[in-house]
Parts: C-alpha cells; sequence; structure tokens
C-alpha cells in the first residue's frame, strides 16, 4: 500500500513538472521556434524535390518456363541497374513504393541460342520504359548483356579435391581429412566437362587449430558449371600428441631353419608420440623391423643398427635405444 502511495505520489508531481514547463514563457518560445523550423523545411523540401535528378534503380530480372530437362549452371543476373531522370517527387514515389515489377525472360524465345544465351540489353528498354510515368526519362541501362548458362542433361560425377594450408597447433595434429561427399555431380555443356577431371574447392586457410572443425568449403566457381550438392563438408579431427614408450623384440626374418639369431640385448625401447584416440592401440608387434638372414651374414661388424621396415601409422619422432646392438648368428645342431 505504501509503495503504491509512492508511485502515484511521483506521478503526479512529475506531471505537474511537465506541465509547468510547457505553460512556461521559454517553453511557448521553443515551441513557436520549431512550429516555424518545421514548416520551413517542408516548404525546402517541396522546392528541392521539383528539381530534376539522376538516380540509380534496380529492377528484379527473372527467367520463366524452364522444362524439367534443362539445368541452369549460370544464372541469370537477379536484377537489372537503371539510370533514372525526373523530379525528385517521382523518383521519391518510385523509392518509397518500389513499384518495378519483374522482368520476365522467357526461357523458349532463347533455347534455340545454344546453351549460353546472351541477351543485349536494349531489348528490354520497351518493358522498362512502360512501367515509368510519362515525364521520366531512361538515362541508362548498367550493363550492354545479360546472359544464362544452361546444360541439357550433360552431367559428370567428379570426385572432389580439397585445396588449402591446414595445419595443427603444437602438441597437436591432424589425424585424418573427412570430405562429405567424396564426390559431387557437375553439370555443364559437353564442351566444359569434357576438360574436367576433378571438382576443386576454393582454397581453405587454417592454422594452428586445436580443436576437432568442420567447415563447409564452396567449390571453385566456373562459369557455366554447377555443382549438386554446391558445397564441401570437411572435417579435421584433431588429437593431442603424447608420448609413449615400449619394448620391441629384436626377431630375425629369413633365417634357415638351422640358425637362430641372438641379439643383446634381445629388445630395443621405442619411444614415439602419439595421438590420445590412438595410444592403447599401438602395440610391439605393429613394429617391422628389417633384421633379414641375409643382411647380418653379410654384414662386416657384430653390431647391428636397428632399422624399422614399417612403423604404425599415426606416430612420429620415433627414437630407438639402444640404436645399435650385438648380435650373434648360432648353428643350431639337429639333435636340438
Amino acid at each position: 500500500m505504501f509503495a503504491l502511495k509512492n508511485i502515484k505520489y511521483y506521478y503526479f508531481k512529475s506531471v505537474k513538472k511537465i506541465r509547468n514547463f510547457l505553460l512556461s514563457e521559454k517553453s511557448r518560445e521553443f515551441l513557436i521556434f520549431l512550429f516555424f523550423f518545421l514548416i520551413s523545411t517542408g516548404f525546402w523540401l517541396l522546392q528541392t524535390l521539383k528539381n530534376n535528378y539522376e538516380v540509380e534503380f534496380a529492377i528484379p530480372l527473372q527467367l520463366k518456363n524452364i522444362p524439367d530437362d534443362i539445368v541452369i549452371t549460370a544464372e541469370l543476373p537477379n536484377e537489372l541497374k537503371i539510370t533514372l531522370k525526373d523530379k525528385g517527387t517521382i523518383l521519391l514515389n518510385y523509392m518509397l513504393t518500389q513499384s518495378f515489377y519483374p522482368i520476365v525472360i522467357d526461357f523458349n524465345e532463347y533455347k534455340s541460342k545454344g546453351s549460353h544465351v546472351k541477351i543485349a540489353t536494349h531489348n528490354l528498354e520497351k518493358r522498362i520504359i512502360n512501367q515509368l510515368d510519362a515525364s521520366t526519362k531512361l538515362i541508362n541501362i548498367k550493363t550492354d548483356t545479360i546472359d544464362f548458362i544452361y546444360s541439357r542433361g550433360s552431367a559428370k560425377k567428379l570426385p572432389v579435391r580439397l585445396q588449402g594450408d591446414i595445419s595443427a597447433g603444437r602438441q597437436y595434429y591432424i589425424p585424418d581429412t573427412i570430405c562429405s561427399p567424396d564426390s559431387v555431380v557437375v553439370y555443364a555443356p559437353k564442351s566444359i566437362l569434357d576438360k574436367m577431371n576433378f571438382a576443386y574447392s576454393q582454397r581453405l586457410h587454417l592454422v594452428g587449430i586445436t580443436d576437432t572443425a568442420t567447415i563447409k568449403v564452396p567449390f571453385i566457381p566456373i562459369k557455366g558449371v554447377k555443382y549438386i550438392p554446391n558445397t564441401l563438408t570437411v572435417t579435421f579431427p584433431v588429437d593431442l600428441f603424447t608420448e609413449k614408450t615400449l619394448e620391441v623384440p629384436l626377431i630375425g626374418t629369413n633365417f634357415p631353419t638351422d640358425k637362430i639369431l641372438r641379439t643383446f640385448p634381445s629388445k630395443v625401447k621405442v619411444t614415439f608420440q602419439v595421438g590420445l584416440n590412438r595410444f592403447k592401440y599401438i602395440h610391439p608387434q605393429h613394429f617391422v623391423l628389417d633384421i633379414s638372414y641375409d643382411k647380418l651374414i653379410n654384414s662386416t661388424t657384430e653390431k647391428y643398427k636397428v632399422i624399422f621396415k614399417s612403423l604404425p601409422k599415426g606416430i612420429s619422432h620415433v627414437r630407438i635405444s639402444p640404436e645399435q646392438v650385438d648380435f650373434l648368428i648360432e648353428q643350431v645342431s639337429n639333435g636340438n
């Protein structure tokens, strides 16, 4: 109840202050000044709008009656820029009412012109003038020619190729690049399709990423070519490097049945960097060593430098300890 009384008090107090201000001498002078200022501004504006001006407008363009077997590979422009001259009042009316109807291009009128249709814009002048007031002059059409390209059932499925500079941040790496889709359907005139072997993406610059990124990349635009779909979704999974050490046994290959290999030590420590996601999947048997009998028998020393024939996928910065081991080839007696 107390709060309601306070609100009423401040409300009536504010109303009283506003009323007193409006009825004051200074307020009346200000309102009279504002009244005449608005009247003079209105007269000035009306006088100004009686002058002639040149203003640029845009008229929409539309293409209709496209057959079902036709694919438009290079679209008609969305609009046509024109310059009109008239009194300001007329031009202002065009601006406020947006009264221009689209200029419709009938595909059937141009289907005999080939797959690349070019239309001289001066042929459209009559359609533009029909929408204007009698006093309005069409001064200029910004472009001399508009065009569109279409394909009649000519299509080709092409593999995609991602282009760009992609790298992970420090202590991170990108184990894979996933492109979806891996191929696209390309529509174009046969003369263009015959020269295309891949659908190339626009260049992507992505440096120092530290988290998985999914990006939509458009294809390189080629006049007369339409891609379905028109974008490539690329995912870069990012993983954090960690270090792992395994003991890998030294096992000879291609040894005769009566000979065996002994090394000192019998195992080497292999330390490497691997992503956290693959850490638990890397085991000693995944490291293939190059310890063939022929290589050892022809060695001029009794030391073998440990060399890997193949390494697991996704590891880097491999270090071996010790890098060299002593070896001995023993003869196995037939009785053993």
